[in-house]
């Protein structure tokens, strides 16, 4: 619910901060304010030409997202390992089970499954407590970013002739957009010209940066999951 509650409101955000950008250039002056000349005005948004983008892909792919990712994801690492060890642990216990229950009194079995049940209750609300953190920070990251690369996006598009842009970054049907193809994709194009102005420099070679996924794939490519529960 908390996950589906973050992608709705996400949305909403998308659509309203660009709206509200793309509106800033054709606004009135405030009432007894001078006029400014037309040429210095920024120019309405009349173009026709439609594009894509995966929102989330640019907000995590361009240098700063990518690198405040990566620093959430080592953040992260102890409590991956911490959960790998509890799981390790349940998961002895549960093949002790299995190799010995019928050599157990009935007391000493009724021990161990309790003990299982109370350490799998444990280990799972770890697991969802360490994803809603991650989840959140996530998006605390999405928040700072993304207002500063929808600047670009708005700037891009009135550069270039765009009066429609749709956001890739939800597959159908979650996302509203069934088929965008790969010429009317602007990812890259917003991403690179991102990071030309945002002067934040390339990850360091080893770091793994996200690929933007291509137009109604999704974002599941664009960003690293948050913790997940090791396989039993």
């Amino acid at each position: 619910m908390t996950s589906k509650f973050l992608r709705v409101l996400l949305a909403c955000a998308v659509t309203l901060t660009l709206s509200a950008l793309a509106q800033t250039g054709s606004a009135a002056p405030p009432s007894g304010s001078a006029a400014t000349p037309a040429a210095s005005a920024p120019a309405p948004n009349t173009g026709t030409k439609v594009g894509a983008i995966n929102i989330e892909a640019a907000v995590f792919g361009c240098n700063e997202g990518n690198r405040d990712l990566d620093a959430l994801q080592k953040k992260f690492e102890p409590k991956r390992n911490e959960l790998k060890t509890q799981n390790d642990e349940l998961e002895g216990l549960k093949k002790q089970l299995t190799n010995t229950q019928d050599k157990l009194s009935p007391e000493a079995l009724d021990t161990l499954k309790k003990q299982i049940e109370s350490k799998q209750k444990l280990f799972d609300r770890s697991v969802q407590d360490a994803q809603e953190d991650f989840g959140s920070q996530q998006q605390e990251i999405f928040g700072r970013v993304f207002p500063k690369v929808a600047q670009v996006v708005v700037k891009y598009s009135q550069d270039n002739g765009y009066g429609l842009i749709i956001d890739t970054s939800k597959q159908w049907p979650q996302g509203s957009v069934l088929i965008a193809g790969d010429n009317f994709d602007i990812t890259k194009a917003v991403v690179d010209l991102y990071n030309a102005q945002s002067g934040v420099a390339a990850p360091s070679t080893g770091t793994a940066k996200p690929a933007a996924p291509k137009p109604g794939t999704g974002a599941g490519a664009s960003k690293p999951a948050a913790p997940a529960a090791p396989k039993q």
